[in-house]
């Protein structure tokens, strides 16, 4: 069991696979793109498939979400997926994505065991997503998604991002167009996980803000604490139901108490925090063929250090110095 000092318990396993990726969103990394981490740094296939299944049979993991980065650069994607499938017991498996692989690769995944996606989606307006991501791949991440629905990776969720300037006012029609989809859609207040270190609380777009917004075109009721548990999206009815749309606000409304997540980032370091300041090296443990009972104990150790909450509330919070394509999100 990975349990901290405040007795929450990690059973949601994030693994990024890489660090790359093939767009350069704004608020994730600057136009050139980054120095990215040297391929002997990476986890190999074979170590990334260890450390998953020590964190599922030893260790009390029942959910898997890969990340990157972009996932679908990861080469082994699929045969790590179908491999982690296998395992017994078997995890629920997921994976963020930006999309613009899916249409080639949705049914393969499906076939391999992954049970859903997410995929990023910011605009319905083309030239604004190759204003907010430097890349003209619009109708990729469409027809990726499309793809994912088709092969039966449900629900598709998107996660949106607004900010200012840019797609502030498309909350209500992303909504509308999701629900038209079938997608379930999620809104993120941005977070400080820049590599530019740009990031401002007081130009940011706040869960407030989104809610205003959709109100303005649909009736919102709020599902509650007890369908919510540890899932860090707030949800609300959207005229009454079926349809939901969720709200992550990770910087005005904090879901620290209810946190359930163990972060594993490409070069095999463990996070206990998106917005943690300190790693715990599992890759040297492996790499020095340290047992499994070994890699599960230093796993424990660093979840018991696990703070109470991300800090962004400190007046002496800093940024984490690696970005979140480094991290995974």
């Amino acid at each position: 069991m990975l349990i901290d000092t405040y007795g929450r318990v990690a059973t949601d396993l994030r693994v990024s696979l890489t660090d790359r990726c093939n767009l350069r969103c704004t608020y994730c990394m600057p136009e050139e793109g980054l120095q990215w981490l040297a391929k002997p740094d990476l986890l190999t296939d074979d170590e990334i498939v260890r450390l998953i299944r020590i964190a599922v049979t030893d260790l009390g993991v029942t959910e898997v979400r890969f990340t990157g980065g972009e996932p679908l650069l990861r080469p082994g994607l699929v045969g790590i997926v179908e491999r982690c499938a296998a395992l017994e017991p078997r995890p629920r498996m997921s994976l963020t994505t930006n999309g613009i692989g899916l249409k080639r690769t949705a049914a393969a995944l499906k076939a391999a065991g992954l049970d859903r996606v997410n995929v990023s989606l910011d605009t319905l307006r083309p030239e604004v997503f190759k204003t907010l991501t430097r890349r003209d791949r619009h109708q990729d991440v469409l027809d990726g998604m499309a793809a994912a629905r088709e092969a039966g990776l449900a629900p598709v969720k998107v996660n949106a991002v607004l900010m200012p300037g840019l797609n502030a006012d498309e909350a209500p029609d992303l909504l509308a167009w999701a629900i038209r989809e079938g997608y379930e859609l999620r809104f993120i207040e941005q977070m400080p996980l820049d590599a530019q270190h740009g990031w401002k609380r007081d130009g940011m777009i706040t869960a407030g803000d989104i809610l205003e917004s959709l109100r303005t075109r649909f009736t919102l009721t709020p599902e509650g604490s007890e369908e919510r548990g540890s899932a860090p999206a707030e949800r609300w009815k959207v005229d009454d139901g079926p349809h939901t749309v969720g709200v992550i606000a990770s910087v005005t409304r904090p879901f620290c108490r209810a946190c359930d997540r163990t972060r594993l980032t490409a070069d095999g370091q463990v996070r206990t925090c998106l917005f943690a300041t300190e790693e715990t090296d599992l890759r040297a443990a492996l790499r020095s063929d340290a047992p499994d009972g070994t890699v599960a104990e230093i796993w424990r150790k660093a979840m018991w250090g696990k703070k109470a909450g991300s800090g962004l509330d400190d007046p002496s919070f800093l940024q984490p110095d690696r970005p979140m394509s480094a991290i995974g999100g």
